[in-house]
């Protein structure tokens, strides 16, 4: 089987217990998702089969859609509700006439310090097992970019808002970094997914849901490998230049440069493929693509 579903991941489990779950569910022999969701955050897993597991990449790359709660009054040594406090402040009475400017710092492309509790690496060693044992590394800023903060309700000591972000972006630091432009500390407490790139929660289906269907229900649910190319540019090839492309040849091609979805003279997915110096060369390939309809 070759697609993807997209899931509501409940809290509480890991992002790859939901996959081996759904893998489970679908008898798929291959399969992995696309963007890890903390324990503590619920929301849209997009689970990959088969051949669609080779666009993982792209869809990781997407723009992602939040819900986030945090409190004001305590920072945690995780940045979230899961460690321990580690510092307190008083939290503003004037928070709600506070909140407009504060959020205006975090919009647009900033500069953020990926937090110790991650699993980037330091000579092959997750940070947050480097943080386990207390020690404590320099991070590079990273930079990022907020291209939608709004809050959505306002009541102290606790605030929720909308966040649309691009792929590395760290809530919980911004969250921490938030408590400090705000005169205080704080940290998470809910996050939720809700959509990635062009996939919203609204498509998602509940894990415990998923193991009660039909298996007629839940092949509904699969999305096909040309849905999952829907936010990349699309390049259509004749016969011969399909036969070219899948035997690694560049082809001249017109066209901004960038990756792009790539598509065979039967309209079938036939891989990803990214433009430059008007050349179109292969990046992912699909192996014997379904036929067109």
């Amino acid at each position: 089987m070759d697609g993807a579903v997209l899931v509501d991941k409940p809290v509480g489990f890991t992002s790859n217990f939901v996959l081996q779950k759904t893998r489970k569910v679908f008898d798929a022999r291959k399969a992995g998702h696309a963007g890890t969701l903390d324990p503590l955050a619920s929301g849209l897993l997009i689970v990959l089969f088969g051949e669609a597991t080779k666009f993982a990449g792209p869809l990781l790359d997407d723009d992602k859609e939040y819900l986030a709660t945090l409190k004001l009054g305590e920072g945690t040594a995780t940045g979230d509700a899961e460690g321990d406090v580690v510092e307190r402040a008083d939290v503003p009475a004037d928070l709600e006439a506070r909140l407009p400017a504060a959020l205006e710092r975090f919009r647009g492309e900033i500069e953020q310090v990926p937090p110790m509790y991650s699993a980037l690496k330091r000579d092959g060693v997750p940070l947050y097992e480097l943080a386990r044992r207390g020690e404590a590394v320099e991070r590079k800023p990273r930079r990022i970019t907020i291209r939608h903060l709004e809050a959505l309700r306002c009541a102290a000591p606790l605030v929720d808002l909308r966040i649309r972000c691009s792929k590395g972006t760290y809530i919980r630091t911004l969250a921490e970094d938030l408590g400090r432009a705000l005169g205080s500390a704080a940290h998470l407490t809910a996050l939720r997914r809700t959509g990635s790139g062009g996939f919203s929660i609204a498509g998602a289906v509940p894990l415990d849901a998923l193991e009660s269907m039909s298996a007629d229900e839940r092949a509904a649910r699969v999305q096909p490998l040309e849905g999952l190319l829907s936010g990349l540019p699309r390049a259509a090839l004749d016969a011969p230049d399909e036969s070219r492309f899948r035997h690694g040849q560049a082809l001249a091609y017109e066209g901004a440069p960038g990756l792009y979805g790539v598509f065979g003279a039967g309209g079938a997915v036939i891989g990803l493929g990214r433009l430059d110096a008007g050349r179109l060369r292969p990046v992912r390939l699909v192996a014997n693509p379904p036929a067109s309809g």
